[in-house]
């Protein structure tokens, strides 16, 4: 794979402070993350691996806003979010974060362009220009030839490549993946890494990806584990 070429990485747009997150259950508290702290610059890829129930997915969606740590701080593209009230912190995660999951959730009675359109037009951008960016995302991800094509016509890595495109079709300054080749073949796997990498590189996007593939993680910029509740460099 020649996805190992690295520039220099941009400006810290994802950062995490001592991040803590504790459930209660069964009237006992049970600490998942404990002082976890990181940072994603532009331009990079960096790994999150660990076993299962590591809190791999917790810190993840703590991440991308989709849940409030019970302390410490996450910095988006230098905006503080401890005290932004829900509606800031939605429309921050929409126009700062995409995601990238295991299973593609594409739209299967649209076309690829149009699966890749739609996020764009929901934010406000006309219909014409919302099939060109698609189009070069498509093309950025080895579709081009594809885009007319239903989900149910691609390929499983397809699929997940039409996903990629979907997910920085608003240009989002952070991509959130959680195993995006999970369900994919080794050979397949490597082939949608290269296309996410090259989006990654090519539009100065911060990426964190958690990953079980240990041979995908040893190509990134970096890798990151959890333990005992804490970010550990790998």
């Amino acid at each position: 794979m020649n996805s190992t070429t690295k520039k220099a990485a941009g400006d810290v747009l994802l950062s995490l402070t001592n991040v803590q997150r504790n459930y209660e259950q069964g009237g006992s508290v049970i600490e998942v993350l404990r002082d976890a702290s990181l940072e994603v610059r532009g331009g990079e890829i960096t790994a999150l691996i660990g076993p299962s129930g590591s809190g791999k997915s917790t810190l993840l969606n703590i991440a991308g806003l989709l849940e409030k740590p019970s302390g410490g701080e996450v910095t988006i593209d230098g905006i503080v979010t401890s005290k932004l009230g829900s509606g800031k912190r939605g429309r921050l995660r929409g126009s700062h974060i995409g995601f990238v999951f295991q299973v593609h959730r594409l739209l299967p009675e649209f076309s690829a362009l149009e699966n890749v359109m739609i996020p764009q037009m929901l934010n406000g951008l006309g219909r014409e220009e919302s099939a060109e960016r698609a189009e070069q995302l498509l093309a950025m991800v080895g579709l081009r030839q594809r885009c007319d094509h239903r989900p149910g016509a691609l390929s499983g890595g397809e699929q997940q490549r039409v996903a990629i495109a979907r997910a920085v079709a608003n240009a989002p300054r952070i991509l959130l993946a959680d195993e995006p080749t999970g369900n994919l073949d080794p050979e397949t796997a490597a082939e949608v890494f290269e296309h996410l990498n090259h989006i990654v590189r090519g539009t100065d996007t911060a990426a964190l990806i958690v990953t079980h593939n240990e041979a995908l993680a040893a190509t990134m910029d970096r890798r990151l584990t959890i333990r005992d509740g804490g970010i550990a460099e790998i």
